[in-house]
């Protein structure tokens, strides 16, 4: 995964409706990001042209005509991995949200690179 800061849509799978975009930084190994009511924060490592890691998802703003994927007042787990080329990549992961799992896929597109 080349350093960057891409955007990110995120749409549920397994019959779950549900759609979220933002931003997201990976840089050596860090991941940053966020949305307008989301923020996250993990780590990902790197083999030939896939990538795999673990991301924590916390609320920063609360709305109350809003409801965001994985917005809930507790700090949601999710592991993930994916593929890349130069400019874009897919990530697939489950996210841990209470007892339940939420399946979800994401497409990914860098947007500027960062050293």
């Amino acid at each position: 995964m080349k350093n960057g800061l891409y955007s990110i849509h995120v749409t549920l799978q397994d019959g779950r409706v549900g759609k979220g975009s933002g931003v997201i930084m990976f840089r050596d190994g860090k991941i940053l990001g966020g949305d307008a009511y989301l923020f996250y924060t993990g780590t990902y490592t790197v083999k030939d042209d896939t990538f795999k890691g673990e991301v924590l998802v916390q609320r920063h703003t609360s709305s109350p005509d809003a409801n965001p994927l994985f917005g809930g007042p507790s700090p949601v787990g999710i592991g993930v991995s994916g593929t890349f080329t130069g400019t874009r990549a897919t990530m697939s992961g489950t996210a841990l949200v209470g007892k339940a799992s939420q399946i979800f896929g994401a497409t990914l597109r860098r947007l500027a690179d960062i050293d």
